[in-house]
């Protein structure tokens, strides 16, 4: 199964549209306005909330929670130096990506489990998915959201600094 994720571009918050190869949306998320760090909330094309993700504070390195139903992971980024690399506490997935982190792919120690791909040359972060399993996709889906953030946060931060 294929995902589509379009950021929404001229919002107070950050906005996501996801939708699936037959073009019938699937999933939005949609970020609290005035919070303490990130925090996303992801609902099905019916408005229900399915999972949540909010952004660790005061933390070394980056790291957020994902709930779904009864479960928390965490989504923890490595300390590396050329690829970037993810664990998921409470999962088998890792998640490793390339020099220039747009490419990923998240396995669970023998296949691979999702691949994301960010689309050059759009208005907004564009990302595809690719995800043999479809018990696997709310899961899968924040993953891929919580490490746009983390991108976010990175690219942010690298601007302010030149202040």
């Amino acid at each position: 199964m294929r995902l589509y994720i379009k950021q929404k571009v001229f919002s107070w918050r950050d906005r996501f549209a996801v939708w699936d190869e037959q073009e019938q949306e699937r999933w939005f998320a949609q970020g609290e306005l005035f919070s303490w760090g990130r925090k996303l909330h992801i609902c099905d094309a019916g408005g229900s909330e399915a999972a949540f993700i909010r952004q660790k504070l005061m933390s070394f390195l980056p790291r957020y929670f994902i709930k779904i139903g009864g479960n928390v992971y965490t989504l923890a980024k490595e300390f590396t130096f050329f690829r970037p690399r993810y664990r998921l506490e409470g999962s088998p997935w890792t998640m490793s990506g390339n020099f220039l982190a747009h490419e990923y792919e998240v396995t669970d120690g023998t296949e691979y489990v999702m691949r994301m791909s960010k689309h050059w040359f759009t208005w907004g972060d564009s990302y595809e998915l690719d995800i043999p399993h479809p018990e696997d996709e709310l899961l899968a889906l924040c993953v891929a959201l919580a490490v746009d953030c983390m991108n976010a946060d990175a690219n942010n931060a690298a601007a302010n600094s030149g202040d």
